[in-house]
């Protein structure tokens, strides 16, 4: 009896320590470890997240600076100045708006100057007596567009605000012309004044341009995970430029003055990260789920809950079945412990690194796509140069390089429609043709279906430089370059066609680098049956045709090939 009772007296000493030595650790050792990787995902998270958005304000930079050029255009052109203070001299007369003929010279003006009008949708230039002419779309420019006098403007907010920046643009969230449909419109305002006067320039004038948000399209293109807006923070009262989430917009309504819509937004489970633009003073601003970002490591938190569950029943069983030999079940419980604590810290570790890998990839891609902004920024102020002194050719030739580049690069992607292809091609064609004075002229016949069609880029424009130099640049006199692309029996067929002086030797010709490059990347990514042949005439043209089928796999299917 008394041995029976020492029995269970060990039996439940035992117990109690198995309980005390592994069960409670191992929870503790996962609770741990599930923090750490908690936080080292929303750290690492909101490093990439600020990272992006710094980004996405430098590309904005870059379409507010082309504004901000027209509008310097606009202000420095003695025909504006000239017309505005030559409308100023009537407030004596009684006009309360302008005459047609001045409205009509002053909307050619404007017209002249909106060279890239993808993101403009009106602008609107004042006298000093307030008197409006006004070029775009009259339902952003609101009552001004009946070109009436509007003396109440002088004590308006948004123009007290461009008198103080003293000629500087100054931009607004909304749209100031039409505070009643603003929400696809934003106003940019800058105070005209006498250029000739330069020790104390009058002002001549205002211009007020409308512009549309869908120009902040192009600033954020990341997944729709990721929830994006544009804040105005500079007022009394927070307002949003731009945003993409119905919660945000939810809690800009609820937000008063003494809480702000992005702490609310936090408090509902969300991460998020801002970043200040620096020509507009607005804040650019992400948020993701913080619930969405740990799913993963919340799997490791239940698979370490169930390993403690499963020990858990072991160590009862070990404790009750296998109490006589006391040693035993303790080393296989120690090896047991201790491989389950290796397995969960590498569960973990791979966890974190998996997931910095992706927020770096994320971060590589978005590096390598602002890596060209300095090439960009110079070919702008290489186009504005010769805009300014009038030199259109090289204007041209600036805008065609830089669409080139950015089709070339095609924001890292491999794949590209066949319409942007084609358009490489033209702005190629147009740099050639202001080279060589208009000697080419370049035929396009493409089926229209296979437009929105997608093929590697850069697969047609080296075939269309070969027939330039190898053929139509040693040609005395013009010459003309055809392209046509057809889907026939599952087959994709483009030829490239020239009336140029002929291959005389087509071994050589096809070794080159050019044709080899494409060859090589038409086999890899189309297969072995897709082909690229030649055929030529001394003296009457060659004939280039690449053939593969629509059926065949993509590049992605072959990353990593160097393609």
């Amino acid at each position: 009896m008394r041995i029976k009772f020492q029995y269970n007296q060990v039996r439940m000493k035992y117990f109690y320590l198995m309980l005390g030595i592994s069960i409670l650790p191992l929870l503790l050792l996962g609770y741990i470890s599930f923090n750490i990787a908690k936080n080292t995902l929303i750290e690492n998270q909101l490093k990439t997240t600020e990272n992006n958005l710094k980004t996405s304000s430098e590309v904005a930079d870059l379409l507010f600076r082309n504004i901000i050029n027209m509008e310097r255009l606009i202000s420095w052109s003695p025909d504006v100045r000239r017309e505005l203070i030559d409308s100023g001299k009537y407030a004596g007369v009684g006009q309360s708006i302008m005459d047609n003929e001045t409205t009509k010279r002053i909307q050619n003006l404007i017209s002249s100057y909106l060279i890239d009008t993808q993101y403009i949708d009106s602008v609107c230039l004042f006298d000093v007596n307030y008197r409006t002419v006004c070029y775009g779309n009259s339902n952003s420019i609101g009552k001004y567009n009946n070109g009436g006098m509007y003396r109440t403007i002088s004590n308006s907010f948004w123009y007290k605000k461009s008198a103080e920046a003293q000629g500087r643009p100054v931009f607004f969230d909304n749209n100031i012309l039409n505070n009643d449909d603003s929400k696809n419109t934003f106003s940019s305002v800058k105070l005209l004044k006498d250029s000739q006067n330069i020790y104390n320039p009058e002002k001549v004038g205002l211009l007020v341009v409308s512009i549309k948000k869908t120009m902040f399209t192009r600033v954020f293109q990341e997944s729709s995970k990721k929830d994006w807006a544009i804040i105005n923070l500079s007022e009394k009262k927070e307002s949003a430029v731009i945003e993409n989430n119905t919660l945000l917009n939810l809690e800009f309504n609820r937000a008063d003055n003494q809480e702000s819509s992005l702490k609310l937004i936090q408090e509902k489970g969300n991460l998020t990260s801002s970043y200040q633009n620096q020509t507009t003073g607005w804040t650019f601003v992400k948020f993701i789920k913080e619930k969405e970002l740990l799913k993963q490591s919340n799997q490791i938190g239940i698979a370490t809950a169930l390993i403690s569950s499963v020990l858990g029943l072991i160590v009862l069983f070990l404790s009750f079945s296998l109490s006589g030999t006391v040693s035993r079940p303790l080393i296989n419980l120690g090896d047991i412990f201790q491989r389950v604590t290796v397995e969960n810290k590498e569960l973990n570790e791979k966890l974190v690194q998996a997931q910095l890998k992706e927020r770096e990839a994320e971060l590589r891609t978005l590096q390598a796509q602002i890596k060209p902004h300095f090439l960009y920024n110079t070919l702008d102020s290489i186009y504005w140069m010769a805009i300014m002194q009038n030199n259109h050719d090289i204007a041209k030739i600036a805008v065609a390089l830089s669409e080139s580049f950015k089709l070339s690069l095609n924001k890292g992607e491999d794949l590209i429609p066949v319409s942007k292809e084609l358009e490489h091609i033209r702005h190629y064609m147009t740099i050639q043709n202001l080279r060589y004075q208009d000697r080419f002229q370049y035929i396009e016949n493409v089926d229209p279906h296979l437009m929105e069609k997608k093929i590697l880029k850069l697969m047609l424009q080296p075939l269309v430089e070969n027939a330039i130099y190898h053929g139509l640049e040693p040609k005395v006199g013009e010459g003309i370059i055809e392209l046509t692309g057809k889907e026939k029996d599952g087959w994709v067929i483009f030829i490239v066609r020239d009336n140029g002086v002929g291959i005389k030797d087509l071994k050589t010709t096809k070794q080159g680098y050019g044709l080899r490059n494409v060859r090589e990347r038409l086999l890899l990514c189309y297969g072995t049956d897709s082909t690229l042949s030649i055929s030529s005439k001394v003296n009457e043209g060659t004939s280039i045709a690449i053939k593969f089928r629509t059926n065949a796999r993509e590049v992605k299917d072959v990353k990593g090939s160097n393609i």
